[in-house]
């Protein structure tokens, strides 16, 4: 399965929001790969291996999943009113998607160069 492949199989409801979601990551992820990874989305930056962005369609929301714990400790203060576990920050509502957030974490882990992730 490809990206494509995935957007197509999302309810109709919340595909604005993941095709928004993955134009910002193939936008601001210069010199990122995209991949299928656990039935995801996922980009990983090129020669590495593990990924450092994903984003998937869930039962009860869009979850986006930053893995980088320095971006995240970075944005911590952005992040706190947000819906968020470890690594997943979710969104309930497509149309409350806080995409300037998330292009702000995707510029920053462009930025931040290979790093350590969980």
């Amino acid at each position: 399965m490809d990206v494509a492949t995935y957007l197509d199989a999302v309810p109709e409801a919340r595909r604005p929001a993941l095709v928004r979601l993955r134009e910002l990551c193939l936008e601001e992820l210069t010199g990122f790969e995209e991949h299928i990874a656990y039935g995801m989305p996922a980009y990983v930056r090129a020669g590495g291996t593990d990924g450092e962005i994903a984003w998937a369609n869930q039962k009860q929301y869009i979850s986006f999943y930053l893995m980088r714990t320095d971006i995240r400790d970075a944005f911590a203060d952005r992040l706190a009113p947000h819906d968020m576990g470890k690594v997943c920050l979710r969104f309930r509502n497509p149309a409350k998607v806080d995409f300037d957030l998330l292009r702000d974490l995707l510029r920053a882990t462009a930025r931040a160069g290979p790093g350590q992730t969980c």
